[in-house]
């Protein structure tokens, strides 16, 4: 999957050393496109503090010629 759309929304400040809630939702999911959304919030008082939007596609690996993604700068890491 590629990113095709990227949506980041910044809501509050983001603290350091304090504990956070990350959560993760699948969004719509047709054919060779994929939608999801996260939101980090407070862990203590559950205020949103960020959040993204994301649209993935699926190219097939036919149509992706994975033998030049050193010369597109790509690093792939292993499952």
């Amino acid at each position: 999957m590629f990113t095709g759309k990227l949506e980041v929304k910044y809501r509050k400040n983001v603290p350091i050393n304090k504990l956070l809630k990350i959560v993760g939702k699948a969004g719509k999911s047709k054919r060779n496109i994929a939608e999801a959304w996260a939101g980090i919030y407070d862990a203590e008082t559950n205020e949103l503090l960020a959040e993204g939007s994301t649209v993935s596609i699926d190219v097939p690996k036919d149509q992706f010629d994975v033998s030049r993604l050193d010369e597109l700068g790509w690093k792939v890491y292993p499952d």
